[in-house]
């Protein structure tokens, strides 16, 4: 195999792995995480000659959020997502289950503002960068960043939040 599905398979194999990551945190569900890479793959490598000069993996990373907020309408639409009801007691940052919990407080989240998270402290996207790819300016970046802290200090409790964001930055 050589030329453009060459390289295809080439970034693949380099990336996969983060990318998988990127769609686990997008939509907090490993079996969907797979189709959405599978779907965000597949997009990319049918406009690979255009993307592949330039820098592909955030290309990739804009397939896999707007997929990840498209399927999420879409089961708002039919009513399959289930309603959250927080811990009845504050979580703390000791807890043995707190990546169990964040990720239920991440599902409640709506798509953008779950999106706006993982690019900004998963991934360690700055404001501009998280704007790029979600399509947006960055005060709508900020403005949903901020709301969805907001929800997620009322899920978990605030210091929860405070240390979960400082080790996924560590």
């Amino acid at each position: 195999m050589s030329g453009p599905e060459h390289d295809f398979g080439a970034f693949v194999a380099a990336r996969a792995t983060s990318l998988l990551r990127v769609a686990y945190l997008a939509c907090g569900d490993q079996t969907e995480a797979e189709d959405l890479l599978q779907t965000a793959l597949e997009r990319t490598y049918r406009q690979w000659d255009r993307v592949r000069h330039n820098s592909p993996e955030p290309y990739v990373r804009r397939v896999i959020i707007n997929a990840a907020i498209s399927r999420a309408r879409r089961r708002a639409i039919l009513k399959i997502i289930p309603m959250y009801s927080p811990p009845e007691t504050p979580v703390r940052a000791t807890d043995v289950d707190l990546r169990h919990v964040l990720m239920e407080a991440l599902r409640a989240l709506p798509p953008r503002q779950r999106a706006v998270i993982v690019l900004r402290y998963w991934e360690d996207y700055s404001e501009t960068q998280t704007a790029e790819v979600l399509g947006c300016t960055v005060g709508t970046v900020k403005s949903q960043t901020s709301k969805a802290m907001a929800k997620l200090r009322t899920a978990l409790g605030r210091e929860a939040v405070e240390g979960v964001v400082r080790n996924a930055r560590a």
